[in-house]
């Protein structure tokens, strides 16, 4: 019976996983969100055609973070148009025909277990951690978990990955090591990506579209050059530097050359 449960678990795992789930939730979603990100709101892109030189494994992109959702799903739209020769911009979603689905986002657990809209988006390609939970309404920070960290090499082993360093939506704050832990020993190619105006065009969630006309942008940076060798509180400096979440960063701060 035991042996039965496993093999069962072990089959639903592989359907979920599988990248024709993954087609169709990118299709869904994607048609969706695509009138919310470039028709009633104005995408901008840059550095777009930076990502067709990447190769298609052991990329991690590295973003600041302003919803639950909505940049996360934009991102899927930006790299599947990449994969049919897009450079500049999304122009007419046919890239949803056929998308491209190597492609998954590290999210906190309690996210993607909330309800059964974010429960479909996880089959996306979620990897879920156990970064933060909620104690009496306030946020408790921690660092991630081993097995959180070998679920985030086996995807960048096959993958590209998406992770908030920050792991929260709120500019500014700290980021966390084990973003640095990762990539001190996965040793990726590391590319920065900043992110804005999706807080202003979407509720937090990342869902509900709450102001028309926002100019939404993404910029893709140069890949880091990283020295593997340094220790994870340089590495993740130079990230939050890179992200533009860094102190210096900070309105009212004098900004950097």
């Amino acid at each position: 019976m035991l042996k039965k449960r496993n093999a069962m678990s072990t089959w639903l795992t592989r359907i979920k996983e599988s990248a024709f789930v993954k087609k169709i939730i990118y299709t869904v979603v994607g048609s969706l969100s695509y009138p919310g990100l470039n028709v009633l709101n104005k995408l901008q892109v840059n550095g777009m055609e930076k990502l067709q030189q990447l190769p298609k494994k052991n990329v991690l992109f590295v973003s600041n973070h302003q919803t639950y959702f909505a940049e996360v799903i934009c991102f899927l739209h930006i790299f599947c148009a990449v994969s049919w020769g897009k450079k500049r911009k999304l122009g007419i979603p046919y890239y949803l025909l056929w998308p491209y689905t190597r492609i998954q986002f590290v999210s906190a657990e309690e996210t993607m277990k909330k309800n059964l809209l974010s429960k479909l988006f996880a089959l996306a390609g979620s990897i879920m951690v156990k970064r933060v939970w909620v104690t009496d309404a306030k946020e408790v920070r921690k660092g991630l978990d081993p097995s959180d960290t070998r679920k985030i090499s086996r995807a960048l082993d096959k993958n590209w990955v998406i992770t908030f360093p920050q792991g929260t939506t709120t500019p500014f704050v700290p980021g966390r090591k084990g973003t640095a832990f990762i990539i001190k020993h996965q040793r990726p190619v590391v590319v920065p990506v900043v992110i804005d105006g999706f807080s202003t065009a979407f509720d937090k969630k990342g869902l509900k579209l709450i102001k028309k006309g926002t100019r939404l942008s993404v910029t893709f940076k140069d890949p880091l050059q990283i020295d593997f060798e340094d220790s994870t509180e340089k590495i993740l400096e130079d990230i939050m530097d890179a992200i533009e979440q860094s102190k210096k960063f900070m309105p009212g701060k004098e900004q950097p050359d």
